[in-house]
């Protein structure tokens, strides 16, 4: 989308229809570093282009009108998909009636805007999605929902953890086909390093605070995964399932660029 802009902006130079003073003031608001105070908040607009997807929000102990009026300005002022987590219903029927195009998945707590028409998600590089339980649904709808804003293609397979391991193996081919992997799991977390023993793409592993009083709210899980003798595990930090996505996303795009895409 900013390249969009740059080759239109070029184009209307070009032909006479902007001059060079209009030109380098719309270039202003191109730059990597731009950013706007708003009080309470500093906007990083550059983040779009330095790194592929504005700024997300985490909504999370920010009040409701706070929360509406970064996501106007970055509405407003960025051209990409957009994501504010860990939000609520109530903040999301505050700010959607300034916001027409933002929507709210109650499951993953995500308000997103979906708008960038110029993805074209590749099924052959597709990003796996796998969770121990049903109850580690939330963590990994937040995975999913922000690899696929990113411009991903996602599969999922929820409730296939190691207590009924056949789940698990009835699910091989699409572990083995997928370009990357994100385990998701509470309780003792064995599963990713069952999942890490049966591929060879990387493994992304996001604990959960699931479980009883000895899993310590997904530190036990956090310890096992961080010591998984699985090779090509890597870990995020607990309930992280946005950070799982953002890797994920950004090991795919290194896999399509060093393809020449």
């Amino acid at each position: 989308m900013k390249e969009k802009f740059l080759i239109e902006l070029l184009h209307d130079y070009k032909a006479g229809n902007v001059d060079e003073k209009t030109a380098l003031e719309k270039l202003k608001d191109f730059s990597p570093y731009s950013s706007e105070r708003l009080g309470f908040a500093e906007i990083d607009y550059g983040r779009e282009i330095r790194q592929g997807f504005p700024e997300v929000i985490y909504a999370a102990g920010k009040t409701k009108e706070q929360l509406r009026e970064i996501f106007k300005h970055l509405y407003k002022n960025s051209s990409g998909n957009l994501i504010a987590t860990r939000a609520n219903l109530e903040k999301y029927e505050f700010l959607k009636d300034d916001i027409p195009d933002a929507k709210f998945d109650e499951i993953s707590k995500m308000i997103y805007v979906d708008r960038d028409e110029s993805i074209i998600r590749d099924e052959s590089k597709k990003i796996l999605i796998l969770t121990a339980g049903t109850s580690d649904m939330p963590v990994a709808e937040e995975a999913r929902l922000t690899a696929y804003l990113w411009g991903n293609a996602v599969g999922t397979c929820y409730d296939c953890g190691v207590a009924g391991i056949h789940r698990l193996f009835a699910h091989i081919k699409e572990i083995q086909s997928a370009n990357v992997l994100i385990v998701i799991a509470g309780m003792e977390g064995a599963l990713a390093s069952v999942v890490g023993g049966l591929t060879a793409a990387p493994v992304i592993a996001v604990p959960t605070s699931v479980g009883y009083g000895a899993s310590f709210n997904g530190l036990a899980a956090l310890l096992a995964m961080l010591n998984s003798c699985a090779a090509g595990v890597s870990v995020v930090n607990i309930d992280n399932g946005f950070g799982a996505g953002v890797l994920a996303a950004k090991i795919n795009a290194l896999a399509k660029n060093s393809c020449g895409e």
